[in-house]
């Protein structure tokens, strides 16, 4: 073998030892491998939850209430990004700082939920059994910065009672709220497939998702 070709052999290996895959610039951690639902537990609901393609699709059940899947570490303050596709007849969402009932699998998921649907109202915050909307009716506004039937890409920054998002590089939302935010300081990270009774079946599937926490 030549000079060059022992070189550049060499040089690749070292690159392979040294290569981080698991960890993106900036300090951000994925939470989805792409091949394993690893670090993640599936909470309330009979919706079902795949990896398909490097993504986690979950599909909804007949007759299920709301299914989450939820990361088995708690997050407080953070930056999070994902990218999303939901059926246009699917609402969706994903929970932040969230907890469930008794801490068990079968207790009630609840806490701020960022609004995921093919319509005006995506990027929001919602409290999941929590007391509902938590955005103000009159900060509700409409907008098309959500495009059906193609990835979204999410950008969520919670810190302390702040917690702002941005769909596409738009920014939706800036909610304060020192009291609504003060009983969900920590929590799981939770994906979302909200019950549809006996319509369906519907989908939604996401990719690419990463953390940084925020100290």
């Amino acid at each position: 073998m030549k000079s060059y070709q022992i070189l550049l052999t060499f040089l690749t290996l070292t690159h392979l030892v040294v290569a981080k895959p698991n960890k993106s610039d900036g300090g951000f951690i994925s939470l989805f491998d792409g091949k394993t639902l690893d670090g993640w537990t599936q909470r309330n609901g009979t919706a079902t939850y795949k990896v398909v393609d490097n993504t986690i699709v979950g599909t909804t059940a007949k007759g299920s209430p709301n299914s989450f899947l939820c990361t088995n570490k708690l997050y407080g303050n953070f930056e999070l990004h994902f990218e999303v596709k939901v059926h246009d007849s699917l609402n969706s969402g994903v929970q932040i700082r969230s907890q469930s009932k008794g801490g068990t699998p079968d207790g009630r998921v609840n806490g701020p939920q960022v609004e995921i649907e093919a319509c005006c109202e995506s990027g929001y915050s919602y409290g999941e059994a929590a007391g509902g909307w938590m955005t103000p009716k009159d900060m509700l506004k409409p907008h098309k910065h959500f495009k059906k039937g193609k990835w979204n890409s999410y950008r969520v920054i919670a810190e302390g009672a702040r917690i702002q998002t941005w769909i596409n590089g738009t920014q939706i939302s800036d909610l304060v709220d020192e009291e609504k935010l003060k009983t969900h300081p920590k929590g799981f990270i939770g994906l979302q497939v909200h019950g549809v009774g006996k319509r369906g079946p519907f989908d939604v599937a996401w990719r690419n998702i990463k953390i940084r926490e925020i100290k």
